[in-house]
């Protein structure tokens, strides 16, 4: 998978979008990558990675409905493509062998 390599903020982007589901829309990320990896994130940089994301195929993104709370604009709603759910599955499978390799007393003196 060519242009698909991403880095820690952009899996924990796509982690928060699987996490969310179809209320994945920019607030809500930047509140759950708060809450679930302690980041406060800039909007911009969180745009900025949306967009790099969805031009690397991974996500997609669609208007949602106006709310009144939002005085009547549209939220845009972010989804994982079946692309984006095989690189989190890679790297999810990529980290848990690695992990399963290290001998117990090594993770011993990584806690000490």
């Amino acid at each position: 998978m060519k242009g698909t390599k991403i880095g820690e903020f952009e899996e924990l982007t796509l982690l928060a979008i699987v996490i969310l589901q179809d209320d994945a829309y920019i607030i809500r990320i930047q509140e759950e990558l708060k809450k679930q990896a302690n980041r406060s994130v800039v909007m911009g940089a969180l745009h900025a990675t949306l967009s790099r994301l969805e031009k690397k195929g991974l996500l997609e993104s669609e208007l949602g409905g106006a709310t009144q709370e939002r005085g009547g604009r549209r939220k845009r709603i972010y989804k994982l493509t079946a692309a984006g759910k095989s690189v989190l599955s890679e790297i999810y499978e990529t980290r848990n062998r690695m992990w399963g390799q290290i001998p117990d007393y090594a993770l011993k003196l990584i806690h000490v």
